[in-house]
């Protein structure tokens, strides 16, 4: 009987360790390099994701348009954390600028009536858009200092969870 044991515990141990090192193995893909991208800053001067990157900061990359009510809902929260982390972190909050519905100058009237410091750039193109399958406003990726998406959000976010997420790329 000892014996018998032995050889049940063992098969066990061995299927655990092997349960171990397959769900180890399906965490350590890479993450997806974030894409580059050119957009205009509040000067209308062209700048590109990775002219961002080469600060070597980790990235808050929120895409935004003023007429999105959720959108809105979250600005405070970002300008919040924004105040508070922007040295470690770089926020990227970037207007959807379709040039009908958004416009350059709604956006920045919004952010300005607003009181919001947080680096506003607009995606006039769409290049961002694109580049990263923007279907549904807002949608916030979190990107670390090596340019890997790290995760996203699709939707409003609060405080407590845009805190969670930047802790994940610091």
């Amino acid at each position: 009987m000892p014996g018998k044991l032995k050889k049940i515990v063992l098969g066990i141990l061995g299927f655990i360790l092997l349960a171990v090192i397959v769900v180890n193995a399906s965490f350590d893909t890479p993450a997806e390099k974030a894409p580059d991208f050119v957009m205009i800053d509040k000067d209308g001067q062209s700048v590109k994701l990775s002219d961002i990157l080469a600060e070597g900061k980790p990235i808050v990359l929120n895409f935004w348009a003023s007429w999105c009510p959720p959108c809105r809902k979250e600005m405070p929260d970002f300008e919040k954390v924004y105040k508070e982390l922007g040295n470690e972190v770089q926020f990227m909050m970037v207007n959807l600028t379709d040039g009908q519905r958004e416009t350059v100058q709604r956006g920045a009237k919004y952010i300005e009536d607003n009181g919001h410091t947080f680096p506003v750039y607009f995606d006039t193109k769409q290049e961002g858009a694109r580049a990263y399958g923007i279907r549904a406003i807002p949608t916030t990726l979190f990107i670390d200092k090596n340019g890997h998406i790290t995760t996203s959000a699709r939707g409003a976010i609060d405080e407590k969870m845009l805190r969670q997420r930047i802790e994940l790329i610091k």
